[in-house]
């Protein structure tokens, strides 16, 4: 198996997150505002998943010691550099999530659930107690469950599958359109932070981190056809929870609609 048969293999998912009735619903700011009150929890576990990959795939310790594979070293360390570090769009450095929080702050969302959610991680040391005592939609707890049942495992070549083909590499350009359409029709709201995001995610994607992390993912499996397989179930797994991340934002944006 290779890299090849794993896209083949996701399609259906992949497709069905593409053709998400999710994103004709976000018709206003007040919409696109509950999306990114959602979609951050998203952001902020995907940094776990990059994190958790780094640690498992160079030295993050002392003494240190070489890493297994100076290939794999390489790809990780790279990502990270500009998913933690990247040029915010006034030349500053910043993690993508804390691009994402201000982008949410410029445009009126609301950043209080996130913020919280990760106040009462940080008091209870337990990702897992943290994710059943929120009050965050179940898909959305199902969701960060996945993630972080995934990195609890451990196993770099399944983290690796969740982070590469679990995380759409299409989606940034739908909500980049929504975006522009957005700009043109409340040109009160400033959202260019939130389309530098997406845009900052389409280039870094399609020129670098894409190929980069299956690069990663074909050095971790080799030719061990369990390791494919695993990659497969992960993938499959990770894009079903997204669509029902994507389920939950929709159902939370209708119900605003039934109350207005």
């Amino acid at each position: 198996m290779n890299i090849a048969n794993i896209n083949h293999k996701i399609q259906p998912q992949k497709e069905l997150l593409l053709d998400h009735s999710l994103y004709n619903k976000v018709k206003t700011i007040e919409d696109l505002n509950c999306f990114l009150e959602n979609h951050i929890f998203a952001v902020w576990d995907f940094m776990s998943l990059l994190k958790a990959l780094q640690a498992k795939l160079t030295c993050t310790t002392t003494p240190w010691f070489p890493s297994k594979n100076p290939e794999t070293r390489y790809l990780i360390n790279e990502i990270v550099l500009a998913e933690e570090t990247d040029l915010t769009i006034d030349g500053r450095h910043q993690s993508h999530y804390e691009m994402y929080i201000e982008a949410m702050k410029s445009c009126g969302a609301n950043t209080t659930g996130i913020e919280n959610f990760l106040s009462e991680v940080n008091s209870l040391h337990n990702i897992f107690v943290a994710i059943k005592k929120s009050n965050l939609h179940p898909n959305i707890k199902a969701f960060l469950d996945f993630t972080f049942r995934v990195i609890d495992e451990g196993k770099s070549h399944e983290i690796a599958a969740a982070f590469t083909f679990g995380r759409e590499d299409l989606i940034p350009s739908i909500f980049t359109e929504i975006l522009r359409n957005f700009q043109a029709n409340f040109p009160e709201n400033d959202l260019s932070k939130l389309i530098y995001y997406f845009e900052r995610h389409i280039e870094l994607d399609a020129d670098e981190h894409g190929p980069m992390a299956m690069k990663m993912i074909t050095e971790l499996c080799g030719t061990d056809a369990q390791k494919w397989t695993d990659v497969e179930e992960i993938s499959i797994l990770a894009l079903e929870k997204r669509i029902g991340l994507w389920d939950a934002i929709e159902e939370q944006i209708m119900m605003k609609m039934e109350i207005a």
